[in-house]
């Protein structure tokens, strides 16, 4: 099935455009554009850049979608955005390239549902079934694992990794980094439990439920620093679900988490 362009868009030569792709009104493509299959462009959209957008993806009004990052360090290098199957991409949403210094590359998984005017910046890994509420923002270099949400105006500073399932309250900033099924509220980020309703809706069994709670408590209460008390469960627990926190929080020792309590 052939592409639907309309004959007021500017699709640039060079640009790769899928079977069956919608590209609406007054949109713009750039050369460098791989758009796959059955990809949708409502209207006023803009693509440039390195970027391969990924088979049913669906774009609404306003979106600008692989410019350069906004970051003073840039110098033109040659990096790329891709973005996965399926997802949604609300108006006003901004996506960049990455950073030579960052890995050059900028990627967002499948399935994802990003709201009006929300942010991915430069080098961030944005993983499959993601949701950025409206106006959300991820800085540079963030990781957010698969099943995320982000708040509505909320921002996750440069650096921070969210882990699987874990849920980021409205209007909260995150600057370190929050284990996976964690609930992060307040203004300036406190973990304040886990995500149950995540867990119940994904139909996790009571008996993970139960020690992923007790985890927590652990994690909170227990003797001796944060990552001594993640090497005790790991040694202990009998829950995969408890041992991925485990994982998350010893896989990079030096880094920063928001703690319970």
């Amino acid at each position: 099935m052939s592409a639907q362009i309309h004959p007021s868009a500017v699709v640039e030569p060079g640009a790769q455009i899928g079977e069956g792709c919608i590209i609406g009104p007054f949109c713009h493509v750039g050369p460098d554009v791989v758009m796959g299959p059955r990809v949708e462009l409502k209207s006023h959209v803009v693509l440039t850049g390195n970027t391969e957008i990924g088979e049913e993806t669906v774009i609404f009004s306003f979106a600008v979608i692989g410019e350069i990052p906004q970051d003073l360090k840039f110098r033109g290098e040659r990096t790329r955005l891709v973005i996965g199957k399926r997802n949604r991409i609300r108006e006003h949403v901004t996506m960049n390239c990455g950073t030579e210094g960052g890995g050059g590359v900028t990627r967002v998984g499948d399935d994802g549902l990003f709201m009006a005017g929300c942010h991915v910046a430069h080098d961030a890994q944005i993983g499959n079934h993601v949701i950025l509420v409206n106006n959300s923002a991820v800085a540079g270099h963030c990781v957010l694992e698969d099943n995320v949400i982000v708040g509505g105006l909320s921002g996750v500073h440069q650096w921070v990794r969210i882990g699987r399932g874990a849920i980021i309250g409205a209007v909260t900033m995150v600057t370190n980094d929050v284990i996976p099924y964690g609930l992060v509220q307040a203004p300036r980020g406190k973990l304040d439990g886990l995500n149950l309703v995540g867990l119940k809706r994904k139909g996790v069994s009571r008996s993970d439920i139960t020690a992923l709670r007790a985890a927590f408590q652990m994690l909170a209460q227990g003797e001796g620093a944060f990552a001594d008390r993640a090497r005790r469960l790991g040694d202990e627990t009998q829950s995969d679900y408890v041992r991925e926190i485990v994982e998350f929080i010893l896989g990079d020792s030096d880094r920063h988490f928001l703690t319970p309590g």
